[in-house]
């Protein structure tokens, strides 16, 4: 057995060395963007964006975060991704327990309409939700993103969800129906339990791609008090209202919640994914 592990380790280096290699060139961006986002202007323009800061110099954080009103935007992309994030796993674990587990007529069908809508560009929905939103009142209203974005996670959420409900163990199910277990405590109490690795994963990913979505929150939330940090970036980078340093501040201060949240549930995704593949 030793000898067996003495011969696979040499061949675990070039594993680690590539994997080495591959997490270093995703984190340098980072690291380039927070070290510029702590130089003067004067520094940046004096050394280049490749040089190491002679101090702490916050005021590009500073006057960016008073420019946007960031708190606002930071409030309103956490509460549009969190609300999004709920909901869109909610009516993917509906949808998906009707699929999967209630078998309705049709379900290749229905599976290939969640798929083709998972397809659909953003671009195609720009002018029909915008016309809707505006007949119901709902334009410029966070609610309106927080639905179409719901409708929109759900379509991925309840394809994925309904592969693995499907290979659900019926003996299961059947044994807390002959215990007196309706369809929603079957649901709540068994379903619900099972996947909830599953519904880990997808709550990490609906809320950090809801907080990178650009295109629709900038078409449907032209209130300032309204704007998410996505769109409160874009908008201020084509006023041109900002030199190197602070451009790096916005990106640093863009991107830090959602590193966070990702750090935070990093082991909830991992524990899912490990889950969904011993499966």
């Amino acid at each position: 057995m030793n000898a067996l592990k003495r011969h696979h380790a040499p061949a675990r280096y070039p594993v680690l060395a590539a994997l080495t290699v591959a997490a270093v060139v995703m984190v340098l961006p980072f690291l380039v963007v927070a070290l510029n986002a702590v130089k003067s202007p004067a520094e940046y323009s004096a050394n280049g964006p490749l040089s190491l800061p002679h101090g702490i110099h916050l005021d590009g954080l500073r006057d960016f975060w008073e420019r946007v009103d960031f708190g606002r935007k930071l409030f309103n992309s956490a509460l549009i991704s969190g609300s999004v994030a709920v909901l869109a796993a909610a009516l993917s674990v509906l949808n998906a327990y009707a699929i999967g587990i209630g078998r309705v007529k049709g379900r290749p069908w229905v599976l290939a309409f969640f798929v083709l809508a998972t397809m659909l560009p953003q671009e195609a929905l720009v002018y029909p939700v915008y016309y809707l939103t505006k007949q119901v009142g709902l334009y410029d209203t966070r609610l309106s993103v927080i639905i179409v974005f719901t409708v929109i996670q759900s379509a991925f959420g309840t394809y994925l969800l309904s592969s693995v409900l499907g290979a659900f163990p019926k003996e299961v199910i059947e044994a807390a129906r002959i215990d007196g277990a309706n369809k929603w405590q079957v649901l709540w109490r068994v379903v619900v339990p099972v996947s909830r690795p599953t519904l880990g994963v997808l709550l990490v990913f609906f809320f950090i791609w809801t907080w990178n979505e650009f295109l629709l929150p900038l078409v449907m939330l032209i209130s300032n008090d309204n704007q998410t940090v996505s769109v409160a970036l874009g908008v201020l980078q084509g006023q041109r209202l900002m030199d190197a340093t602070m451009t790096n501040a916005a990106a640093l201060l863009g991107v830090l919640p959602a590193f966070c949240f990702f750090l935070i549930f990093q082991r909830t995704l991992t524990r899912g994914i490990a889950m969904g593949a011993v499966r």
